[in-house]
């Protein structure tokens, strides 16, 4: 079983940079497919960005040129830089991680295992 710790969260104007990190149990973390995904208030969960066990990344239209995800797998984390934000980012991140490294890493549904969730509110 993998555990994903989310840090990060917090309160911050429109403009400002918040870097999410969330640190995994496990040994094969170099081959998980990881994976960013937010929920809003009233809102349906959706994908934020995605990163393949061997680097390609996507991101979410609404994110793209803000947002980076990266990883270090020397520390088993998965890390999520989000820079100009906006006060529609505000959410719940969830980090995620998938085990199949043939499977999507786009698709929130395709994902193993889940963090607890890092609020964000951006404040206008």
């Amino acid at each position: 079983q993998v555990q994903l710790v989310e840090s990060g969260g917090g309160l911050v104007q429109a403009g400002a940079s918040l870097r999410l990190s969330c640190a995994a149990s496990g040994r094969a973390f170099s081959r998980y497919r990881l994976g960013w995904v937010r929920q809003a208030p009233g809102k349906e969960r959706e994908f934020v960005a995605g990163m393949s066990w061997n680097d390609f990344t996507s991101y979410a239209d609404s994110v793209k040129g803000r947002f980076t995800i990266s990883r270090d797998n020397a520390k088993n984390t998965v890390y999520l830089q989000m820079n100009s934000l906006k006060p529609e980012d505000t959410a719940v991140y969830y980090c995620a991680a998938g085990e199949k490294i043939c499977k999507s890493y786009t698709d929130p549904e395709s994902y193993d295992y889940w963090g607890q969730g890092a609020q964000v509110i951006v404040s206008s």
